[in-house]
């Protein structure tokens, strides 16, 4: 498997979203266990979480949770960097957010806790909160950095502004930007050259469209179909191949709630495109 770095880290170049492990339509834990520790099988060597990926308003961290069970009963747990985010909240199944510094001390106390760590390897500001100056709430990223909480930080779901904000206020302790990046969501190709020029690790959530769209990848972008039937492979391969040609800093992070997708996925890093494939696959 092609590997990518993400600051001090080197990973697999396909990453695990575990996501759809927690929320609403969640497989039964044997399976949501088995479908990670089939990431592991596969060389995947980065799982992103957060503690707002639950489906009942009791069960903040359950993502989280779930994870650390997953890799203390596999042998190759301790290769794994775990990416938890904070500053997103679920009441009462919608979404919220609180770029508080004391929120994300909270939060990320919570993480610790749950994940059974000391220090969590990359820590994301979730999403930003319009009622807290973004540089407030890198501020608390950047203390926990000097109290040895968190070894790297992200942003997420920001603009090139954004990015540049925490890259002065956080210096190479900032190491990824996660935005929305797909074939249908391609608004995000600013930040991925911004990531480019500053050495950032660009991480696509939802790379295949999302929990909803994922299947359907093929028909809806018949130009990633018609790739996939030439290789003999998914057009859900061939769509994460494309983007890890697209840069040597993405690292996309593929949702699955099964061991056979995700094996899919993290086949992708072997995957290589022609030139002519890549331009066609960009003009879809």
């Amino acid at each position: 498997m092609q590997t990518r770095r993400i600051g001090d880290r080197v990973v697999g170049a396909v990453g695990l979203g575990a996501m759809p492990l927690s929320v609403e339509g969640r497989p039964d834990e044997d399976r949501a266990l088995a479908t990670i520790h089939a990431a592991l099988d596969a060389g995947v060597t980065l799982i992103d979480t957060a503690d707002a990926y639950y489906a009942q308003a009791d069960g903040v961290g359950h993502n989280e949770a779930l994870v650390a069970k997953a890799l203390a009963a596999h042998d190759r747990g301790g290769d794994v960097l775990v990416a938890t985010k904070g500053g997103h909240l679920r009441p009462d199944g919608g979404w919220t957010v609180d770029g508080s510094p004391e929120h994300l001390r909270r939060a990320c106390e919570a993480s610790l806790a749950r994940l059974g760590v000391e220090a969590i390897g990359l820590y994301q500001f979730h999403r930003p909160d319009p009622s807290v100056p973004y540089a407030e709430s890198l501020g608390a990223l950047s203390e926990l950095l000097s109290e040895g909480k968190i070894r790297m930080a992200g942003v997420s779901n920001v603009d090139p502004d954004l990015i540049r904000l925490a890259h002065d206020i956080l210096g190479e302790n900032l190491v990824s930007v996660q935005n929305q990046f797909s074939p249908a969501f391609r608004s995000s190709e600013p930040e991925l050259r911004l990531c480019d020029e500053l050495g950032l690790a660009f991480l696509p959530w939802s790379p295949l469209g999302g929990m909803s769209r994922a299947g359907g990848l093929g028909s809806a972008h018949t130009a990633f179909a018609r790739v996939a039937e030439e290789h003999g492979v998914s057009p859900q391969r061939v769509c994460l191949a494309w983007m890890l040609a697209k840069s040597p800093h993405v690292v996309p992070i593929p949702g699955a709630s099964r061991p056979e997708t995700v094996r899919d996925s993290a086949a992708a890093a072997d995957l290589a495109l022609t030139d002519e494939e890549i331009a066609a696959l960009d003009a879809a």
